[in-house]
């Protein structure tokens, strides 16, 4: 091989590259920065071809290289996605979809000031959980309520604010990770709370806690601590450790998580924070962004005691809630309150019958019939994801396409990203979390990276009744199950 190294003398400096007509005027569109950015990659990513040999003759860093790389500087690094892994409230996607109105009170609220902390009736300052707490308090039964960011924050500042310096009394089988790798023990740890395990990994009767109250009553206060997990795992009822909890004068917290006002029928039954805190629960810590359909957030609801202690605590203010979250959250309140809860997307794609899924992928199916793309509409089975549920699954449909890793990446990259399943090297399209007004854009996705990624001959549509069964696809009705690693549930 040719030792190319003496061309990288040749390399332009930035300066030069920047001083070109093209780039100039695309340091106008998209400012200098950006510009310099994406002249330094393309010179490094020349020089790298030099030294492996690979360097043809013209032009070492073209323009067009620079521009493409601009163009992907600029772009945004959060973008809105395509949901076709059949998982509800993906963790990794963003979990639930808002509501059009509670979007709606996130840019009112968001283009310009906003009485956020301010009591327009007194004139004096407020409390940023007061626009939803009068809401939070007659949905869920509370006494009081309180929002914060997320509800691993709502969850250490419970235990900050009640147990510092104190126990809490926790089942062993209970000690899970909650999410993005953090540990109920490690977050016990940065409360300041000192961990008492009690039972064993899949059962705990009343009397270890009791036990292990007996033991503590010498030494200072405590607390019981319920984490919602998903198995079977046998654990005494709610309303045995409230009682347990009351006789001894301490408070029982419930990590509950998903924060369920209402389940779609045929779901397994779930405790839901409500139920919780009628079965006697001090404080119930719920997520705004599971079965609640809302924004990210941590919500405290029970005791009024209980909760004004953590709206008084320090890391109160480290969690707090912004005022998008706010809107947010109180205009999908407000959706409960007014009946119109089965509206909110998530609510509405897990409720969806597997008969509208079926024919919604054969809408699906067909668009893509007409793009040239071979498909099939295929069984799938779906989930709601977030730990919500987690042993449902939801029976759905999908359309499946040939192709394997090199589609499932295209599709990745397109614009807008699509984030699909592979089964037996095939990609599978479920369409639960793709509504109907999602279809065309969903189809001019796939098509697009169909083209980029396959040479096989253009597809016609055979039958676009129901199943849809596509030229050159794969036996329509077959199943697509499972989930890959991209899958969060």
């Amino acid at each position: 091989m040719e030792d190319g190294r003496p061309r990288l003398r040749e390399l332009p400096s930035v300066d030069e590259v920047l001083a070109r007509p093209a780039v100039r005027a695309l340091a106008d569109r998209v400012g200098r920065t950006v510009a310099k950015v994406a002249a330094r990659q393309a010179i490094a990513a020349a020089r790298e071809r030099i030294l492996a040999g690979g360097a043809a003759s013209g032009e070492l860093v073209p323009d067009g290289e620079v521009l493409e790389r601009a163009r992907r500087e600029a772009a945004p690094r959060l973008v809105r996605v395509l949901n076709a892994t059949g998982v509800v409230l993906h963790t990794n996607l963003g979990r639930a979809p808002l509501h059009e109105e509670a979007i709606a009170r996130v840019v009112d609220v968001a283009s310009g000031y906003s009485n956020l902390e301010l009591d327009l009736h007194t004139g004096r300052r407020g409390h940023r959980s007061a626009a939803v707490e009068p809401l939070l308090c007659e949905l869920f039964g509370a006494e009081a309520a309180h929002a914060v960011n997320n509800c691993a924050g709502a969850t250490l500042l419970s235990l900050a604010a009640l147990g510092s310096g104190g126990a809490a009394v926790v089942s062993r089988g209970e000690l899970v990770e909650i999410g993005g790798g953090f540990r109920v023990p490690e977050i016990l740890a940065q409360s300041g709370c000192r961990l008492i395990e009690v039972g064993t990994t899949n059962r705990t009767r009343i009397g270890d806690y009791a036990k292990a109250l007996d033991a503590l009553a010498p030494t200072g206060r405590a607390l019981v601590l319920r984490v919602h997990r998903s198995n079977f795992a046998q654990e005494p009822a709610i309303a045995e450790l409230s009682a347990l909890a009351r006789e001894r004068g301490i408070p029982l917290l419930h990590d509950l998580g998903s924060g369920a006002l209402q389940l779609p029928p045929g779901l397994p039954e779930e405790m839901t924070a409500a139920r919780s805190l009628r079965e006697g629960t001090d404080l119930v810590l719920i997520s705004g962004d599971k079965l609640l359909g809302g924004p990210q957030a941590g919500i405290l609801l029970g005791r009024r005691d209980l909760v004004e202690r953590c709206k008084v605590h320090p890391l109160s203010r480290a969690l707090r809630a912004d005022r998008m979250l706010i809107a947010a959250l109180e205009g999908t309140l407000q959706l409960y309150r007014q009946g119109r809860g089965d509206e909110l997307p998530a609510q509405a794609a897990i409720a969806a019958s597997p008969q509208s899924l079926r024919q919604r992928a054969t809408r699906l199916a067909l668009l893509l019939g007409e793009a040239g793309v071979p498909c099939s509409v295929v069984d799938s089975e779906g989930r709601i994801g977030g730990g919500s549920v987690p042993l449902s699954r939801l029976e759905g449909a999908g359309v499946a396409v040939q192709g394997g890793e090199t589609l499932l990446e295209a599709l990745r990259h397109g614009d807008p990203p699509m984030i699909a399943i592979l089964r037996e090297e095939r990609t599978v399209l479920d369409v639960r979390c793709l509504p109907d007004a999602d279809l065309p854009l969903a189809a001019s996705t796939v098509a697009r990276a169909w083209g980029e990624t396959s040479s096989r001959p253009k597809g016609r549509v055979e039958d676009g009744r129901s199943g849809a069964k596509l030229a050159g696809s794969p036996v329509e009705g077959s199943p697509a199950k499972g989930f890959d690693p991209l899958t969060e549930v």
